[in-house]
């Protein structure tokens, strides 16, 4: 019954935005860090940002940092992505990602793709 689900991906413009939710239930989400992971055509998966479960502490590739933000709804079990100043670079999917307290669930992924 663990399950992540993303939505809001699509097709942006260089130096536009897209904002990535995660919906999660069947576990207990408001306990457990979570993260956004990203795999380009070719490349390996790679972790793009974390959030600890109070939102106390985050993390970010040194690709996104400055440009990206992540946050999170407990009381709506649902994480975000906030993406400003895309770049071509950034086309990929993103997977919402949790492996914490006997947790390791998966999202389908959101195919964001940043194109002219």
């Amino acid at each position: 019954q663990e399950q992540l689900v993303e939505s809001g991906g699509g097709l942006a413009q260089p130096g536009g935005s897209l904002r990535l939710s995660c919906a999660a239930s069947g576990f207990t989400f408001s306990r457990r860090t979570m993260n956004w992971y990203r795999q380009a055509p070719g490349k390996e998966r790679e972790l793009v940002a974390t959030i600890t479960p109070t939102s106390s502490g985050t993390k970010y590739a040194d690709s996104v940092k400055d440009r990206f933000i992540i946050s999170r709804d407990n009381a709506l079990n649902t994480m975000y992505l906030q993406m400003n100043s895309l770049k071509p670079e950034d086309t990929a999917m993103y997977y919402c990602h949790c492996n914490s307290y006997g947790v390791n669930v998966w999202g389908k992924g959101a195919l964001v793709t940043v194109s002219s």
